[in-house]
């Protein structure tokens, strides 16, 4: 894997919840909001990084994960 996991679980589906309704309000408003975009590529990159579990932004600031210490 060449990645680590930095996103824990609870995180991960808020990021994945959030996306989807990200996905569906840029899906409803293409046409008439200029939002929309932004906040469908935001949806994307949310649903994304909940997927995977690795937030490079994240990884950037040094979040790690506490693995029981």
């Amino acid at each position: 894997m060449f990645y680590v996991k930095n996103v824990p679980g609870w995180e991960r589906v808020l990021r994945i919840v959030m996306g989807l309704v990200g996905l569906v309000f840029a899906a409803m408003n293409w046409g008439t909001a200029g939002l929309a975009v932004g906040v469908g590529l935001a949806g994307a990159m949310l649903a994304v990084t909940g997927l995977f579990g690795f937030c490079p932004m994240c990884a950037m600031v040094g979040r790690e994960l506490d693995k029981g210490r």
